[in-house]
């Protein structure tokens, strides 16, 4: 496997390596004309975020300054909305489903150290995957953590760290985060209440 494939495996990696260093330059440019274009090129700006993410579904935007690391491992479905600030380290994939909100200085970190000191002075690194279900709200300060998994209907507290996975329906919060309370669907049920009828 090289470099990259190691990466998306969830692998030890050298980010060094040639070739993610080349895609991280192209990214940055990506990125760099993203940030410094105005709100009223709405169809470029639209035109660099889709050549920049892996995919982008209808009715996306993005406030600046926006970051990531390659982008092709963002994955976003419709109806999507990020706003100021906003930081997604995808060293592995990011998924995100539709009906999407984060609030500013949201930061979703796919990115993973060693623990060891030794084995992390090396530079090598690997990442984890993050997905995100539909009709999510992520409040503004909060951190996804690597490997976490958001249900359906999850919204995340505004300065919460989310460092496990959570299912459906549910409002969490807090360092590190937990169920604050559990929601309704729109139809008044549960998914699991749904399941039983």
């Amino acid at each position: 496997m090289d470099e990259f494939q190691k990466m998306l495996a969830g692998e030890l990696y050298n980010p060094s390596d040639n070739n993610l260093s080349l895609m991280r330059a192209r990214t940055r440019k990506l990125i760099d004309n993203f940030n410094h274009s105005s709100f009223e090129e709405e169809q470029s700006r639209l035109k660099l975020l889709k050549s920049l993410l892996g995919k982008a579904g209808n009715n996306i935007s993005i406030h600046q300054n926006f970051y990531c690391d390659y982008g092709c491992n963002i994955y976003v479905g419709s109806n999507f909305f990020a706003n100021y600030d906003c930081v997604i380290l995808d060293c592995a994939e990011v998924h995100f489903g539709d009906n999407c909100m984060l609030g500013p200085q949201v930061g979703i970190y796919t990115a993973t150290h060693p623990l060891d000191p030794i084995e992390r002075a090396s530079g090598l690194e690997s990442a984890k995957p993050i997905h995100i279900g539909n009709d999510c709200w992520i409040g503004g300060h909060a951190t996804i953590n690597p490997g976490v998994t958001l249900g359906n209907n999850v919204v995340v507290a505004s300065g919460s760290v989310v460092t496990k996975s959570f299912g459906h329906n549910l409002v969490i919060g807090g360092n590190p985060a937990r169920v604050i309370r559990e929601l309704k669907c729109s139809s008044g049920t549960t998914p699991e209440e749904k399941e039983a009828k």
